[in-house]
This record gives structure tokens, sequence and C-alpha cells, in this order.
């Protein structure tokens, strides 16, 4: 006995026409061009995933650099003094405190400079002739 594939095939292809449901054009009626549609749409998305993960902590470096250029450091120098002094802030939590948490974010670096000072004192001791 033959056996057709009709409903199973039509309900693959209902699937993809509501998923790809507002796209343009003949990509949201035809089958074909839905299926290459729906296909790009996941690789974008997955690179879109990526993508967005780079551009935050973009963000947050441009955040803290702006925040400690007020303060007459740059990026580089502030987290430079931040691994000398082992504190183990993120990225994501230093923004948060530039922005939100100023004062905070001014104690912190007044700490890491007085860390900074305390150990180049005790690496070079005052010449005594």
């Amino acid at each position: 006995m033959r056996v057709k594939t009709g409903t199973a095939r039509r309900r693959g292809h209902k699937k993809v026409i509501e998923l790809t449901k507002g796209y343009r054009m003949t990509k949201n009626r035809l089958f074909r061009p839905a299926q290459e549609a729906l296909l790009h749409a996941g690789e974008y998305a997955f690179a879109g995933r990526k993508r967005r993960k780079r551009e935050t902590r973009k963000i947050w470096i441009a955040r803290i650099n702006a925040a400690a250029r007020e303060q007459g450091l740059n990026y580089h120098q502030l987290i430079a003094f931040l691994k000398k002094a082992n504190v183990q802030l993120n990225r994501k939590i230093l923004a948060h405190l530039a922005v939100k948490e100023s004062p905070v974010f001014q104690k912190i670096l007044e700490t890491v400079r007085k860390n900074d000072q305390d150990r180049s004192k005790k690496n070079n001791p005052p010449i005594s002739s």
C-alpha cells in the first residue's frame, strides 16, 4: 500500500510559515523562500547573541573610562591599579558603580591610588647618603 506524506509535509510547511510570520514579500507565504529566510534568521540570531556580548562589554569599558578620566586616570591605568591592589571587580560592576554609584566608584579609586602609593614607597625607599 502506498503512503503519501501529505499531512506530515503540510504540518512541517505550516510550522515554517507560522515561524516566518511578519517577514516581507513571499518569505511569509511561500514555503521555499520562507524556509531559506528562517535558516538565515537563525544564523543571524546566533551571531547576534555573540555580538551583543561584545558590544555590552565595549559600553562598560567606555563608561568606566569616562568616569576614570573625570578622576584624572584613564581606563588602562585604572585596570592596572585594580590588578595591583588585587581588587576583583568585573567591568559590569565597575560600569554600574561609575554610572549609578559615583561616590562608591570614587572611593574605590582613592583606595587603589593609596595602595599604589604605599606599594611604590615600599619598593623604592628614600635614598640616604
